[in-house]
C-alpha cells in the first residue's frame, strides 16, 4: 500500500465527508493505493456516525473511536499502530490542511529520501492569539531540538516513512515534537515543505494559543531532559547532589574546625548549634544526598509505567489488533 492517511479528530462531523471526498479524488488522480484512518477522540457530536457511514461505503476508510477524549498524541499513537502504508500522512480534520499537498509530500519521502517531512504554513489564517504563541514556541523548539530547518513543528500536515512511525512513541502531548522524537530515534533526514493553509470552514478551533504555548514549553523541557539525561540521570542529579553535599560538608567542617580551634586556644565560642551556618550546611548535605538518590530513581518510574499508552477503544472499523 502506498499511503496511509491518519486523521485525528474531535467534533468535526461537518467537515469529514468533504475531507474524505477530497482525499479520495487526490488519490485517484495519482493512482495511489491508500487507506484513511479516522481516529475519533471522544467526540460528542455525530462524527462517529459519519465515519461509520463512510466506512460502509468505502473499503479504504478505517475508524477508531475512543470512549473519551484523550488528546491528539494518543490518537496519533493508535493511528500509527494501525497504519499499513509505505508512507504515512497525518492531517487535521478541520479542512485547514489541503489534501492537494499529499503528492508533493509523498515524492519527498519516496524520491528525495527524507524520513520525515513537516508542513510549513507560511501564510496562516489563524487569529493572533494562536499565531503569536506559535512563533515563540517554534523558535524555542528549534533552539532546543537542534532542528534548525523547521519553522512549524506543530503543523498537523506531515509525511513519514513507515519505519519512523513504527519506531517512535507518541504519548502525553508529545505530538508537537514528533520531529524531535524522530531525530532522537535516529531518523535524521528531516525536511520541510511550504503548504497551503486554509481558513476554517466549519466550527471553531479547539485550542487556545497561549495555553498551547505554556503546555508546549513544559513538554519541550521534559523531552529535552529525557532525551539528554533519560538514560543517564546520574549525570545531572548525581552531579548536582555531589556538589551540594561537598559544599555543605566543607562548610560543616570549617564550623567544626573553628570550634575546636577556639577550645584549644581558650577563646570563648558559642555552641555550634547556635550558628545558622551549621543548619545551612546540614540542609545542603541532606538535599545533596536526596539529589544523588533521585539520579537512580528519577526516570525509572515514568519509563516503567505499564499504562502510559493504555487507551480504552470502544469500537474499530476494518482494523486489526493494535
Amino acid at each position: 500500500m502506498n499511503i496511509s492517511v491518519i486523521i485525528p479528530l474531535y467534533n468535526e462531523d461537518e467537515s469529514l465527508p468533504e475531507l474524505y471526498s477530497w482525499i479520495a479524488r487526490v488519490m485517484k488522480e495519482n493512482n495511489y493505493s491508500y487507506e484513511v484512518i479516522f481516529v475519533n477522540d471522544g467526540s460528542t457530536d455525530n462524527s462517529w456516525k459519519v465515519i461509520s457511514d463512510l466506512s460502509a461505503q468505502h473499503p479504504e476508510v478505517k475508524g477508531i473511536r475512543f470512549r473519551r477524549n484523550y488528546g491528539k498524541s494518543p490518537a496519533l499513537y493508535c493511528g500509527f499502530a494501525e497504519a499499513e502504508g509505505d508512507v504515512v500522512i497525518t492531517m487535521d480534520a478541520d479542512l485547514q490542511d489541503s489534501p492537494d499537498e499529499i503528492p508533493g509530500l509523498y515524492r519527498m519521502i519516496t524520491e528525495e529520501g527524507y524520513d520525515l517531512v513537516s508542513g510549513y504554513k507560511q501564510k496562516r489564517y489563524d487569529p493572533l492569539s494562536k499565531t503569536l504563541p506559535t512563533k515563540l514556541f517554534n523558535a524555542t523548539a528549534r533552539k532546543i531540538s537542534g532542528i534548525k530547518n523547521l519553522h512549524d513543528f506543530n503543523c498537523g500536515l506531515k509525511a513519514y516513512r513507515s519505519e519512523v512511525v513504527k519506531n517512535i512513541e507518541v504519548y502525553g502531548e508529545m505530538h508537537r515534537y514528533i520531529p524531535y522524537l524522530a531525530k532522537n530515534a535516529g531518523f535524521s533526514r528531516i525536511g520541510e515543505k511550504v503548504v497551503h493553509h486554509q481558513a476554517r470552514k466549519y466550527g471553531e478551533s479547539k485550542f487556545m494559543g497561549w495555553n498551547r504555548f505554556v503546555n508546549g514549553y513544559l513538554d519541550l523541557l521534559t523531552l529535552w531532559f529525557l532525551s539528554t539525561f533519560g538514560k543517564k540521570p546520574m549525570h545531572v542529579f548525581g552531579f548536582l547532589g555531589s556538589i551540594m553535599f561537598f559544599i555543605g560538608f566543607v562548610a560543616a567542617f570549617i564550623i567544626g574546625a573553628n570550634k575546636l580551634y577556639c577550645l584549644a586556644s581558650d577563646i570563648p565560642a558559642r555552641l555550634v548549634t547556635d550558628s545558622p551556618y551549621f543548619y545551612i550546611a546540614l540542609t545542603m548535605m541532606i538535599i545533596g544526598t536526596q539529589f544523588f538518590l533521585i539520579g537512580f530513581l528519577g526516570d525509572l518510574v515514568s519509563r516503567s509505567s505499564q499504562g502510559r499508552n493504555d487507551y480504552q477503544i470502544a469500537e474499530q472499523l476494518r482494523c486489526g489488533k493494535l
